[in-house]
C-alpha cells in the first residue's frame, strides 16, 4: 500500500499566540515531530497549508473550507494525482505521534477517538470529501459521520494537544527559524 503522509500545518495559531509549527519541544519544532512520525509510516510526506524545507507544500485554501478538513482534502487530491492508495494525516499540535499512527493504517477510514485530525483515509474518499466541503459542511465531526470512519481507542497513548504555549512541557522556549 502506498501511503502519503500529510502534515496538517495550516492555521493561524491564534490561540497559541505565535507560529505553533515553530514552537520548540525537546529541542525541535513541533512540525518536525509530526514529519518524523509520519515518515515512519509513509512513503512520502507533504506539508498541507504551509511551506516547509524538504517537503512538497500543498496549498489547502482551494479545498472550499478552512481547518484540518481543507488540509486533508488537499492531501487526498495530491494522493490521487500521484497514485497513492491512502493518506495518513496528523496535525502539528499533538504529541507524541509515532505509536498513535501505526494503529490507524487499515483498509477503511480510521481516526483516533480523541484526536480526530489524526487519521488514515483511502484515496477513494477524495471525491466524497470534495462534495462534503462543497455542501458547506466544514467540521471534522460531520466528515467522520459521512465517511463512516472507525474510531480507534487512544486513551492509553498519553497524547497531548498543544493549543497554547503553556501546554508545552518545560520552560518556555522561543520559536525556531524554518530550516
Amino acid at each position: 500500500m502506498r501511503i502519503l503522509g500529510a502534515v496538517l500545518a495550516g492555521g493561524r495559531s491564534s490561540r497559541f499566540g505565535s507560529d505553533k509549527a515553530l514552537a520548540m519541544l525537546e529541542g525541535r519544532p513541533l512540525i518536525a515531530h509530526a514529519i518524523e512520525a509520519l515518515a515512519a509510516h509513509a512513503e512520502t510526506v507533504v506539508s498541507c497549508g504551509r511551506p516547509w524545507p524538504g517537503l512538497v507544500s500543498i496549498d489547502d485554501s482551494p479545498a472550499g473550507g478552512h481547518g484540518p478538513l481543507a488540509g486533508l482534502n488537499a492531501a487526498l487530491r495530491y494522493a490521487i494525482e500521484y497514485r497513492f492508495d491512502s493518506v495518513l494525516c496528523a496535525p502539528i499540535d499533538v504529541y507524541p505521534l509515532p505509536d498513535a499512527l501505526k494503529l490507524l493504517v487499515r483498509n477503511n477510514p480510521a481516526v483516533l477517538r480523541t484526536q480526530w485530525a489524526i487519521g488514515h483515509w483511502p484515496v477513494a474518499l477524495g471525491p466524497a470529501l470534495d462534495r462534503h466541503l462543497a455542501s458547506g459542511a466544514l467540521s471534522i465531526r460531520s466528515w467522520l459521520q459521512a465517511s463512516d470512519a472507525q474510531l480507534i481507542d487512544d486513551q492509553h497513548l498519553g497524547l497531548r494537544n498543544i493549543n497554547s504555549a503553556e501546554d508545552l512541557p518545560g520552560p518556555p522556549i522561543s520559536p525556531a527559524e524554518p530550516l
